[in-house]
């Protein structure tokens, strides 16, 4: 007997797009002995466990696993709260197991919560166990000294000792929309804050955020395939509605509490908390128009807060990983948008230039900052679709990276962690240096893809829009023009054309069935500058007029037959398509739109607004970026096009009724289309039967609807 060769559809979605077995996660003790990071067993199992590298002076590099769920769980499933469902969502986490953890200030201690319990490692011991405390347990973190673990359950913040003594609540909520040291959704969709609370470095007190949700309006969200289960309430703060109302308590252990106060009617935005030894705890906190923004120190004797740096732009401030944040000389680190590029500052000093596009900073050393950036409008090279890892001081700018690729970093004192993904190989490699030079590289599990991608990245138009173009395992020039697929995320905070092999393999995929794909990365994708991102102010739909220049201008280098052109997308990319076929229906043929935001109105305050401004003031705006309105579709064009809607009808991100009234919409004007509601899915498509045959009916649509032969 003969073993069939697994299909690609069918590896993806059991693989979650080949993010299964690969390390993550990674943290490097303070003393440079140890790398504790997260890995499944394999490339099919889904669950996580914890690991450390020893890397002993002088010694071999080994690895060891020190939490292992199966073992802890003794072979009970996992169970997970409906807030922690929630949590994962708004991570897009779709593994199981051990998915997070936090580390005491030496690396010694590390928590983290499984199936709902508390449970707490020694790194050096490799020894694991829970600790008897309430559940369910949401996000628990040691103290800096490691002697107790904080953690919340049903809204309270709650401490306990690290051998499990002394559980107590140190805020409990007072009333049902109240909870203390969560994120609210708005910070964890779109502010990549995921925290509520923050040690002190003394271990001696807290910042906890209060969150009462009652002012945001509730939408109820129903499973239609299970009539006998109650919708799910859900606090969502739509455009130009009331957020929930967010503050911010300094707790000390002996039970006293200090509110901290800056002007929250102004700035309500709790952006980010940095509490570090070398200055007081520092905040960034946005007016709601998100035009400016307050670096504040707070004295944690009165909370009250000073001023260290304001920021304001016209359009929109950005919120960046790893800022803002202390220097160990009490210096401000930030990264801001001055000049026309995206800069490093320290202090009153820019230490970048318009050569690089920053994008993070990753480690704040004694003697540089240790940041991850693309090249900017002014670099030698355009680096398509690269990211590199730079070290940045007074004295100038290294790069840490090497060769082509997508790379990050994570770093204490002499050792790094470097992840690099590149065009050639699939996967990441994780190599740990010290002192600059690869002493361990941390193995992967993640399967070998039964494809490869051959990517050809260039630039296409005027504009020099960043493209990537795959064309069909074999094609020769004799085979003539191929239909095209436009397979783009194609807006912000979204980048798909990238130096990384790994997320082009759907493409390629979709390219090997017939197909010439363009993935193009237009006005409002970041990697690029300020202005680049910034131009889609009250104008998302130029994102549709970047996808045709670009398309137009690749017809003259690759095979593309312009009289079949289709498009897929989901999310942002699903908007895009809807838009494409609606409004362009001259130059795309057919859509696959998935999980489409197609009322503005409908989406959420912080993203909307950031980009059309408040509904109240600018329906106008709302109604043109919008694919349709009260009263229909929204400046569609005559001719119709086939499209295929597909949605999860469990989406709490961007809800059903967007597909719903599309649907209504489409119906109302006589546009044929198909509808595939996904029962039980969410904003994610984890389950493997699901994911897989997604792709297979894409596939089916886009050739019937296009004309070609099966």
């Amino acid at each position: 007997m003969t073993s069939q060769k697994i299909s690609f559809p069918r590896q993806h979605a059991r693989t979650m797009r080949f993010t299964l077995g690969a390390p993550r996660a990674f943290t490097v003790s303070p003393d440079g002995e140890r790398v504790i990071f997260l890995r499944s067993g394999s490339g099919t199992d889904r669950t996580g466990r914890l690991w450390v590298l020893d890397l002993p002076a002088g010694g071999t590099p080994k690895e060891r696993v020190v939490a292992d769920p199966e073992t802890l769980l003794g072979g009970s499933a996992e169970r997970l709260s409906a807030q922690e469902r929630a949590r994962r969502e708004r991570s897009r986490e779709g593994s199981s197991g051990i998915v997070g953890y936090a580390v005491d200030a030496a690396a010694e201690l590390a928590a983290f919560a499984l199936s709902g319990k508390v449970y707490v490692a020694e790194l050096r011991a490799g020894t694991a166990r829970a600790l008897p405390v309430p559940g369910p347990v949401i996000d628990p973190r040691p103290s800096p000294d490691g002697r107790r673990i904080a953690y919340v359950s049903k809204g309270a913040l709650r401490i306990v000792g690290a051998e499990g003594d002394g559980d107590r609540a140190l805020a409990e909520p007072e009333g049902a929309n109240i909870s203390y040291g969560l994120a609210e959704f708005i910070a964890a969709e779109e502010m990549q804050r995921s925290r509520g609370f923050w040690w002190s470095p003394e271990s001696d007190r807290l910042l906890v955020a209060r969150v009462d949700d009652s002012p945001v309006q509730r939408w109820w969200i129903a499973d239609p395939a299970h009539p006998d289960r109650r919708p799910a309430e859900v606090a969502y703060p739509a455009a130009g509605t009331p957020n929930a109302e967010v503050r911010l308590f300094l707790m000390g252990l002996d039970g006293s509490r200090t509110e901290v106060v800056w002007d929250r009617v102004r700035h309500p935005y709790l952006a980010q908390v940095h509490w570090s030894s070398a200055g007081a705890p520092l905040l960034l906190v946005q007016a709601r128009d998100q035009q400016s923004q307050l670096f504040l120190a707070v004295d944690t004797e009165t909370g009250t807060t000073r001023t260290v740096h304001v920021d304001e732009d016209p359009v929109w401030l950005e919120i960046f990983p790893g800022v803002p944040a202390w220097a160990p000389d009490g210096r401000l680190v930030r990264i801001a948008d001055e000049g026309g590029a995206r800069v490093l500052a320290v202090g009153d000093r820019l230490l970048t230039g318009a050569q690089l596009q920053l994008q993070a900073v990753l480690d704040i050393g004694e003697s540089d900052v240790l940041v991850s950036a693309s090249a900017g409008e002014e670099a030698a090279a355009p680096e398509i679709g690269e990211s590199h890892v730079y070290r940045v001081n007074e004295l100038g700018v290294e790069r840490v990276s090497e060769g082509t690729g997508v790379h990050s970093a994570v770093r204490a004192g002499d050792v790094t962690v470097l992840v690099s993904h590149s065009l050639e190989r699939p996967g990441a490699r994780a190599d740990v240096l010290r002192d600059g030079k690869r002493i361990a590289t941390v193995a992967s599990h993640a399967e070998e893809p039964v494809l490869s991608a051959r990517v050809h990245l260039t630039e296409g138009g005027a504009r020099r829009i960043p493209c990537a173009v795959l064309l069909p395992e074999g094609y020769k020039e004799s085979d003539g023009p191929l239909p095209v697929l436009m397979d783009p995320y194609g807006g912000p905070h979204g980048r798909r054309v990238l130096a990384a092999h790994n997320p082009h393999l759907t493409s390629q995929w979709f390219a090997d069935q017939g197909f010439a794909v363009v993935v193009a990365d237009g006005r409002g994708a970041p990697g690029r500058s300020p202005g680049w991102e910034k131009a889609v102010k009250n104008n998302l739909v130029l994102t549709v007029d970047d996808q045709i220049e670009a398309l137009h201008a690749l017809a003259g280098r690759f095979p593309l037959d312009l009289g079949k052109v289709a498009i897929r997308g989901w999310s942002f990319g699903g908007y895009l398509a809807a838009l494409a076929v609606l409004r362009r229906p001259d130059v795309f043929h057919a859509a696959v739109v998935g999980a489409p935001v197609t009322d503005q109105r409908l989406y959420d305050t912080h993203y909307t607004e950031r980009y059309l401004g408040d509904p109240a003031k600018q329906p106008e705006v709302y109604a043109h970026n919008s694919v349709l309105t009260d009263e229909g579709l929204s400046e569609a064009a005559d001719q119709v096009r086939p499209m295929m809607i597909i949605h999860g009808l469990a989406d709490d991100n961007v809800v059903v009724a967007h597909s719903l009234r599309l649907s209504s919409a489409l119906l109302s004007a006589g546009r044929p289309h198909e509808v595939l509601p996904l029962s039980g899915v969410t904003h994610m498509t984890p389950q493997e039967q699901v994911a897989e045959n997604l792709l297979l009916l894409q596939v089916d649509f886009l050739k019937r609807s296009l004309g070609l032969r099966g």
